[in-house]
């Protein structure tokens, strides 16, 4: 493929490779620190088995600093994750074969003896993978809280009897867990200050359900207010709101797309956004992720191939992307998607439920964060169920759009109106981040979530952990790898009073586990350091310090100047 002004190095020279245990991403970029308008650092260690890589793409459409980390799996830990997998299938079919014979008692879903010869309702491996894999670290999940899932929570304690198939509760509570899993970027989620005054006063004015839909007598004066605030805030002409943030993406793409269409979607993408590209009807064509030159390609080949067997050019084209991906912590490359998007003539959607409030010196998002036109993304989704510690979602852009949305989009015809405290959360939270409150609170919240973020990515690299995701990312995903880890980090952290979420397959690739923070603004310095403490101290008990280039620690230096020392296997 030919290169494009999108896709050629900012400086006219092809990327360097790297051997250190940095390499070629899945996406076919590779998976290292991606810098632009700035010289390459030093490197301290042995030079023929240490380089950092300079990213290919135009310096000219970012104002500052783009920076991701995606660093190789060591080779040993690969191989032994591999392992752990494969003794963990072997023991399942044996496991299995006890249960067939009714030796081991079996508490899974399973098809009824008298349906026997009826097509399977279940899904076997899926099955395998829930009853032997899934339950030994099932007590990582569904942990009930009793209070407000701010900077700290309280846990209800609960236990096992029968190895995580059912659960009891002890009667105790964990109090004053550091809660490092809650989407509360801004730290809206709060049982005290104005967002819960006004929320209570609108409970008592309007009550708790509307019980119609918008189209009929659930349109309220709040909901009027909710949406010209929004599109305000996002600085576009118009904006609707939706109860639930995934139903946003599910039951609106499907409006905006049909037979005919051609959709391009990040492999990344969030579950909504597959679901609603498949109920559309539309051909989807997957690019790598965050990978410009195969956007570009399949741009190229859906304008000069046009629809298959016909050769008709498409109806239209959509590219569908998200600004902080919620599993690698990396945030879209919008300049570059936006160039191409011109370019071809195709249309954007922008999920931004995690960058929304999260990103940018104003906190609106990842159009803020790189400084561009709002117009230029004819479809801006978002959600309030994170930065403003409410819930659903939001579709922005022009008038026309909006209109044309209220009247075919599945979720404004049937479901049922936002509650009127939601909705009243909503409008207090994002006229704080806006300082229409007489306030500089809203502010404030969002430059101490990037100074937060900023200081616990890099302390988790100075300690040697093998982090994901862009320097600015509130969602910090550090990787597990094995099996046995996963359940092992979880409660380590829980008995050492700090709240984690851990991932695994199928929600990440099957070697890829991982724990993922997020940081908010509501977390305190000394938060932040008990938390670190503790990840410190677990690492080095579970032996999770893979990383192959260690930042050297140093107060006297910017965070930005990196400097590694190489680590031997």
């Amino acid at each position: 493929m030919t290169e494009s002004p999108a896709t050629k190095p900012a400086n006219g020279e092809a990327c360097q490779r790297v051997k250190n245990g940095l390499k070629p991403e899945r996406n076919g970029w590779a998976k290292s620190l991606h810098r632009c308008h700035e010289p390459q650092p030093e490197h301290h260690g042995q030079p023929e088995e240490e380089e950092v890589l300079a990213a290919s793409y135009p310096a000219s459409l970012y104002s500052q600093p783009f920076l991701e980390s995606f660093e190789e799996t060591p080779m040993l830990v690969a191989v032994l994750t591999y392992m752990g997998y494969g003794i963990l299938t072997i023991f399942g079919y044996l496991r299995d074969f006890l249960r067939h014979w009714k030796i081991e008692r079996c508490h899974i879903a399973r098809e009824k003896e008298e349906q026997r010869d009826f097509v399977p309702l279940y899904q076997d491996f899926e099955n395998f993978y829930t009853r032997n894999l899934y339950m030994r670290i099932r007590d990582n999940w569904n942990r009930p809280i009793c209070s407000v899932p701010g900077a700290k929570m309280d846990l209800m304690e609960r236990a096992s009897r029968d190895y995580n198939w059912t659960f009891e509760y002890t009667g105790r509570v964990v109090q004053d867990v550091i809660n490092l899993g809650s989407y509360n970027y801004l730290g809206f989620a709060e049982n005290t200050g104005p967002c819960a005054d006004s929320a209570a006063e609108v409970t008592m004015k309007y009550g708790v359900g509307v019980a119609s839909t918008r189209q009929e007598t659930g349109n309220l004066d709040r909901h009027e207010e909710m949406e010209k605030l929004v599109a305000k805030f996002l600085g576009v002409e118009s904006a609707m709101a939706f109860g639930m943030g995934f139903a946003t993406n599910s039951m609106n793409i499907p409006a905006l797309a049909g037979k005919g269409c051609l959709i391009l979607s990040d492999e990344l993408n969030h579950a909504s956004l597959v679901l609603g590209a498949r109920l559309c009807g539309s051909t989807i064509r997957v690019f790598k992720h965050n990978n410009m030159q195969s956007l570009e390609k399949l741009l190229r080949e859906a304008i000069v191939h046009g629809q298959p067997r016909t050769h008709r050019p498409w109806k239209k084209i959509l590219i569908v992307v998200e600004g902080i991906y919620s599993m690698e912590g990396s945030i879209v490359r919008l300049p570059e998607v936006i160039a191409l998007k011109k370019r071809y003539r195709a249309y954007l959607y922008l999920d931004e439920a995690h960058s929304i409030g999260a990103l940018g010196p104003r906190g609106r998002g990842v159009v803020d964060y790189f400084g561009l036109d709002p117009c230029d993304v004819d479809v801006m989704m978002g959600t309030f169920t994170k930065s403003f510690g409410a819930a659903g979602g939001y579709i922005a852009g022009k008038k026309d759009l909006i209109e044309y949305l209220r009247s075919h989009s599945h979720s404004a015809v049937y479901a049922t109106s936002m509650s009127p405290p939601v909705v009243e959360q909503i409008i207090t939270s994002m006229k704080c981040i806006m300082g229409e409150d007489g306030t500089t609170l809203g502010c404030e919240r969002v430059r101490q979530l990037a100074e937060n973020t900023v200081y616990f990515r890099k302390r988790l690299r100075e300690m040697g952990f093998i982090i994901y995701g862009n320097n600015d990312s509130p969602v910090v995903p550090m990787m597990l790898y094995m099996p046995a880890k996963i359940g092992a980090f979880g409660r380590e952290m829980l008995k050492r009073n700090i709240g984690v979420v851990v991932v695994g397959f199928p929600a990440t690739p099957i070697i890829e586990s991982r724990a993922r923070f997020c940081i908010s603004a509501a977390h305190s310095k000394d938060m932040l350091d008990r938390a670190l403490s503790v990840i410190g101290e677990v690492g080095d008990l579970l032996q999770l310090k893979y990383s192959r280039h260690r930042i050297q620690p140093s107060s006297a230096r910017p965070f930005d100047d990196n400097v590694y020392e190489d680590i031997d296997d």
